[in-house]
């Protein structure tokens, strides 16, 4: 019981996430932490996004039946009902939000926005009908390091943004490149994704200006004095080996192969840039 209530959290995603809130809420401090600020931040936050996920596998479930990857999550297996699943996510949420209301309404407030789109923008409505899903849905995926920065500042500016556009502007690639492997299942489980829908191509092409924009937020980011010349350095060439790649695999002779690489390049690229940021953050 105890494992499958940790996997409907989807930890790993979880990680990635309370990670980016971190380097938020470390950007906006400028290395003057408040510990047990950052310490509530990051529990109220998880939370809220563990009940996103958990919600998630509940309005999934007959669509998780459906291919490889997810059939043997803890829903379509039967180890658990889904009225205890949904019980279980609002539960999360409702703490997880109250917390977050508590020490900002600010930063409740995105919290609640993050998860109203994954769960009702993205997971119940674009999920099933657009090729839009992805983009859109990259909204409440962009909330954690903004969560983490307004906890600091209680106000939406300039460093909130750029924030947000690198986490924004950073998934639809990595998402597409997994999808883009997985496209047959995709489409055999009625998800209209891009590659589905568009085909691979074309999905390749759309991926191009989301990397491509990464490079000048990044280095609005050491502009405007959020963070040092050292991550600008690694951020600047790690996004344009990144935009290479991506553009590589218009001509690429093996797609999947391409694919696996460009979502490797993209895993390993949030982790670093967000490492280099606050290990590089300006006082």
């Amino acid at each position: 019981m105890l494992k499958d209530l940790i996997a409907l959290t989807k930890p790993r995603l979880l990680r990635l996430n309370m990670f980016a809130a971190l380097g938020g809420f470390w950007v906006a401090s400028k290395w003057e932490l408040d510990f047990p600020l950052m310490i509530w931040m990051l529990i109220g936050s998880t939370l809220t996004m563990a009940s996103a996920t958990v919600v998630n596998n509940y309005w999934d479930r007959e669509l998780d039946q459906k291919m490889e990857r997810t059939r043997n999550r803890t829903l379509p297996m039967g180890r658990m009902t889904p009225a205890a699943v949904l019980a279980y996510g609002i539960i999360l949420g409702v703490a997880g939000l109250a917390i977050l209301f508590v020490l900002d309404p600010l930063t409740g407030f995105l919290g609640l926005l993050g998860w109203f789109v994954y769960i009702v923008i993205y997971t119940m409505w674009l999920k099933r009908s657009s090729t839009w899903s992805t983009s859109i849905g990259g909204i409440s995926g962009a909330m954690p390091p903004v969560i983490g920065y307004c906890a600091v500042t209680n106000e939406v500016d300039a460093g909130a943004w750029l924030l947000f556009a690198l986490l924004f502007l950073w998934q639809p690639a990595h998402f597409w490149s997994l999808a883009i492997r997985r496209v047959e299942e995709y489409r055999e489980a009625g998800f209209p994704l891009l590659p589905v829908v568009k085909g691979v191509k074309r999905t390749k092409l759309q991926m191009i200006p989301y990397v491509l924009l990464l490079l000048p937020t990044v280095v609005l980011l050491y502009t405007y004095g959020y963070a040092g010349i050292y991550f600008l350095i690694i951020s600047a060439v790690l996004s344009v080996v990144w935009l290479v790649h991506t553009i590589g695999g218009i001509r690429a002779a093996d797609t999947e192969k391409w694919a696996k690489v460009n979502f490797l390049i993209s895993v390993n690229y949030l982790m670093i840039v967000f490492v280099a940021m606050i290990a590089n953050t300006v006082k």
